[in-house]
This record gives structure tokens, sequence and C-alpha cells, in this order.
């Protein structure tokens, strides 16, 4: 039976928050499948690689870090971010064209807990479709970036995917040249809102195989009791605050990752400030998703635009 390819993008910041990822993996993991982990990094420290491979890699567990220093320095000035957001949120579009041996990858934020086998998402059929994904359920939940997502995007809010959780069908994408239509796109676009997220279901649009909630439940909008990957996104992350759903699950694998003291410094130094500052940046962004949804001619010429790159 083929491995399943897994992909994680990560910085010396989220090594601890990976830890608690990976051990979520392996215990919910099928002893009979075999498992290819390939983190994606720019510079991670040699003492954080070797205790992550000391503590993950093993039989049907393979570790594979990959520099790709050189593959994205040349765009690097223009992988626009905000916020908390690092550059390290667009690795994941440069799968395709840097392992052509593949055909198929699963690739997962490094702020997720697995409460089921991650192989049964990743034999999901995409059929033809470029991607397999769940709908964002705090996209949906919001009205103004639910406008912003059909008005600027032109999809709809219950189309529009989280790319946190994201089942690649790397020969499709290969084949529709998938990294060079992002960069051109990128020279004529920005989106502020999710920015590679965005671009993501722009170029994506119309060949999504749609999976359950199950597989990205998020803390802020949960849509089922039965989840099998707790998505930490936004800040609704237990690290963070003491008030977050499935925060005891998160605290549970965190005491079994081997970064648990790390962890606990990183909570005790995100005071209420941290907290409220990050509020304010919530509702300053919907504020903007809200502004931009009613800028009928700026939405009209960014559509133009993605006609120009995008066969949508």
């Amino acid at each position: 039976m083929n491995p399943v390819n897994l992909f994680f993008a990560c910085d010396n910041a989220y090594v601890p928050f990976l830890a608690v990822t990976l051990t979520s993996l392996k215990e919910n993991c099928n002893p009979k499948r075999d498992y290819a982990l390939r983190i994606l990094h720019t510079g991670l420290d040699p003492e954080n690689i070797r205790r992550l491979t000391d503590s993950f890699a093993s039989d049907g567990f393979t570790m594979e870090f990959i520099d790709i220093t050189q593959a994205v320095e040349q765009f690097a000035d223009k992988l626009h971010t905000r916020d908390y957001y690092s550059k390290s949120t667009y690795y994941r579009l440069f799968i395709p064209d840097l392992f052509p041996g593949l055909d198929k990858a699963l690739y997962l934020d490094s702020d997720v807990v697995l409460l089921g086998d991650v192989s049964e998402l990743y034999d999901v059929d995409l059929e033809e479709n470029l991607v397999g994904a769940i709908p964002d359920s705090v996209v949906g939940s919001i009205p103004a970036l639910a406008l912003y997502t059909k008005k600027r995007l032109r999809v709809a809010a219950g189309h529009y995917f989280n790319a946190g959780v994201l089942l690649m069908n790397l020969d499709a994408m290969r084949e529709c040249d998938f990294l060079n239509v992002f960069l051109r796109l990128l020279q004529s676009v920005t989106f502020q809102i999710a920015q590679d997220q965005d671009y993501l279901n722009v170029i994506c649009k119309n060949r999504v195989e749609y999976v359950g909630f199950e597989w990205n439940t998020m803390p802020c909008d949960v849509h089922t009791n039965a989840p099998k990957l707790i998505h930490y996104n936004l800040d609704f992350k237990p690290w963070h605050r003491d008030d977050v759903a499935f925060g005891d699950v998160f605290w549970d694998y965190a005491e079994r990752s081997g970064y648990l003291e790390e962890i606990r410094k990183v909570r005790e130094g995100y005071t209420e400030w941290h907290i409220a500052r990050s509020a304010e940046e919530t509702t300053q962004l919907i504020a903007m998703g809200k502004r931009q949804a009613r800028k009928r001619t700026a939405n009209m010429l960014i559509r133009w635009k993605i006609r120009r790159v995008v066969n949508v």
C-alpha cells in the first residue's frame, strides 16, 4: 500500500506545536500503513530538527526536513503577510513543483491535533479535482467575510475552503501549471484577508472535492460532535487562552510531546493585553472584508485580472 505523504511548514517558533500535532498523528495512526513526513522550512535550528527526529522518526514513520530557501527566495518579497502570519503559510503552494515524483500529498497546518487516522483523509478519491478540502466554517458564519468571498473572489462562502487541511492532487496541479498560475496571479492581484488561502480558492474554483467538517473542526465554530481533526485556527489556541473548545485535548497531547515546558512558557507569556490585541485585529480584519466587499469597481477590476490568469 502506498505511503501517506504528509507535508508541514514550520519555523522555529512553531516547532513545539508541530510536536503536539505529530504526537497526535502517531497515537492515532494505522499500524499497517507507512507515513512519510516532510517538513518544509527556511532555516530550522539543527537542535529542533534533532529533537523532532529523535521523538518521531521510527518504523513506519520517516521524517525529512527540507530547506526550501532557494526555491522561494526569488519570490520572498512578494509573499505578503499580516498579523501573526509568517511566510511559511505559502510553502504549501510550492509542493507540486518541488516533488515531481509524488502524485498526491496531504498538507496540514502545525496548529492541529488528530483524533482519527489521517490515512482515511489521505485516501479520499480526488478524481480530476485539484484539491480536497473542507469549507471554512468561520467565513461561512461571519456575513462580512462571506460577502467578501462572494464579491471579490467570486467564491460562495459554502464553497470557500480552509487551506490548513489540504489534500493535493499533485499530478493535476502540475498539469494545469499551478505554481506559475499562482505566481502570475500574485503579481497581478494582492489579497489582504486570507492571502495564500484566497489564491488557492480562486485557482481551484470548481475543482474541489469537499470533505466533511470532522476533518477540520474549528473550536470557534464547531460543526460536529465527533471531530477527527481539530484545527486551532485564528487566535483560538490553547497556548494563548484558557477558554478554547477542545483545549483539554491539546494539553493532553502536549504532555507527551516532549515540548510541554516550552508550550507552558508561551501560555504564561501571552497576557490579557495580547488577547485584547488579537481580538482587535480580528475586528479590523472583518471590517476590512466588509469594506472590500462594497468596492464594486475595485472588485470588477480584480475579477477581470483573475480571468486573465485563471480559467474560471
